[in-house]
């Protein structure tokens, strides 16, 4: 920070205090009575942990730098200094001054480019109209180009990726459209999104009016599409009516997999939004095995003082909350649920809530519900409630009863995996042990030639096993995809198995 003044130019008194390990350093400025502007003049620094900076052999193009932000969940603080909590919400400006050749978008609307204030410098312009809490501020800077798919949508990505990207993508409208049948009016204008550079670490990122996806999703078949709808689903749940801490969290991301899962349903059908459900479930289990479940952190609403949520993150509130949200859609009855959820986002719409605000607001509006379906040991005590609803599937029988022939020594024939879809493909090799033998793993590389598949998904779960087992034929393919690949859903666990035995340690280095 290089100074503070009012909006008449006084100079302010400032300190600077002392570095918490978790929170950063506060700003405290002394406000003359009657103030009401503030302008603090400051610098970032290379370090700051919002914002990453790629060479330009991290990209997909290997020929520009590239910049980006991740302010969630507690990281803007160290892009601005501002009250950087979901709880405040704020609209913005901006100007972006990049190298020529450069492009710089932002979660907000662009304005005009014009030439920067130094030779060989483009200036661009934004405006975010609607207020955002501060997690949502986003920028990417890089060699870019983009495509309108739709009256509301245009996709921004590497000119390498372009074409990949929109037609993967191509059905974004639809999804939009869909959205706002079931929860309303969409209130952000546009849904344009940026499909990142490979290092990108997430599978996605909300940001209204620009959302970060994964290049990972670009499967060439659209297998993978569920999450630009979860993303999308948060222009409702999470952007438009958001966590007013980080404890409540769950209010996001559970009403947003509900939510993505209604979508893929009204799309795709019942079966997808029910095999969805199930590798849902999976991820679950996993959590609640690696945490206890008696630990604190698998309630839905934590306390996490003095943590940081980043090292705590986890999917219990994005698959505990979906299965909360939909036990409360199934026992209120899907017209009725429907109905709730509209009024809870015209309600709270462009404001921060917490898990008691909600509580009281289902309450009113649905009364009895929550004591019908145990809400308060949902919500407020760890594990999974016996009352977790289930999700029939014909389809997930048959991934079931083909894993169980598996066990029997009878291995599932090339043509049904062919038929079948990525989503019941991912689920047989969930289900199948982590180490296997080298002829049963020589059999899945033969026979259904996993290290070749497009799709992430299923090469992370296919890597994974043959890490944990020792396959030496996939080593190749592995290190090529821990090379290439950044996001962490992925690389942690095929990391994890490979620092799991002796041999395969060197892989991991």
């Amino acid at each position: 920070v290089e100074g503070v003044r009012d909006g008449k130019g006084n100079e302010l008194a400032w300190s600077v205090g002392e570095k918490d390990p978790v929170l950063g350093s506060p700003l405290r400025v002394e406000l003359p009575e009657g103030t009401e502007k503030v302008e603090i003049r400051y610098a970032t620094s290379p370090g700051a942990t919002a914002l990453q900076w790629l060479e330009p052999a991290q990209t997909a193009g290997g020929k520009a730098p590239y910049l980006f932000s991740q302010c969630q969940a507690i990281h803007a603080r160290s892009m601005v200094p501002l009250q950087d909590t979901p709880a405040i919400r704020f609209s913005y400006s901006a100007a972006v001054t990049v190298p020529e050749g450069l492009s710089a978008v932002m979660s907000a609307a662009p304005g005009e480019e014009v030439p920067g204030p130094r030779p060989g410098t483009r200036t661009f312009r934004f405006r975010m109209p609607q207020p955002i809490p501060s997690y949502l501020l986003a920028l990417a800077v890089g060699s870019l180009a983009s495509r309108d798919l739709g009256p509301r949508s245009r996709v921004y990505t590497e000119p390498e990726m372009l074409e990949a990207a929109a037609w993967e993508f191509e059905g974004v409208d639809a999804m939009l459209r869909t959205g706002e049948e079931i929860f309303g009016p969409y209130r952000w204008e546009r849904f344009d999104f940026l499909v990142m550079p490979p290092s990108f670490p997430y599978g996605g990122m909300e940001n209204p009016r620009l959302t970060f996806l994964t290049p990972t999703l670009l499967a060439g078949d659209r297998s993978l599409v569920n999450v630009l709808a979860h993303e999308l689903a948060h222009s409702w749940t999470g952007n438009l009516v958001t966590n007013a801490t980080m404890n409540d969290f769950w209010l996001n991301e559970g009403f947003t997999v509900w939510a993505e899962r209604r979508i893929l349903e009204r799309l795709d059908g019942e079966e997808a939004a029910a095999l969805a459900a199930a590798i849902g479930r999976n991820g679950l289990e996993e959590e609640m095995k690696r945490f206890g479940p008696d630990s604190p952190l698998t309630r839905l609403r934590t306390d996490l003082e003095g943590m940081d949520p980043d090292e705590v993150y986890s999917l219990v509130p994005y698959e505990k909350g979906f299965l909360f949200v939909a036990l409360l859609e199934r026992t209120a009855g899907r017209e009725v649920f429907d109905r709730f959820v509209k009024d809870y986002i015209e309600r709270f719409a462009f404001t921060s809530i917490t898990t008691e605000d909600f509580e009281a607001f289902l309450e009113e509006k649905l009364p009895g519900l929550a004591a019908e379906v145990d809400a308060r040991r949902w919500i407020h005590e760890p594990g999974l409630p016996e009352n977790a609803p289930t999700f029939p599937s014909k389809r997930l029988e048959a991934v079931r009863d083909a894993l169980a022939a598996w066990q029997e020594g009878k291995k599932p024939g090339r043509d049904l995996w062919e038929m079948w879809s990525s989503a019941e493909r991912q689920l047989f090799l969930q289900g199948l042990p982590r180490k296997l033998s080298a002829r049963e793993c020589a059999w899945l590389e033969e026979n259904f030639r996993l290290s070749e598949s497009k799709n992430a998904e299923i090469l992370a779960e296919w890597f994974t096993i043959a890490a944990a087992s020792g396959f030496e034929p996939a080593f190749p393919a592995i290190r090529d995809f821990l090379g290439k690949v950044g996001r962490m859903k992925f690389l942690k666990p095929i990391y994890k198995a490979l620092l799991g035995e002796e041999r395969t340690r060197n892989l991991a280095k």
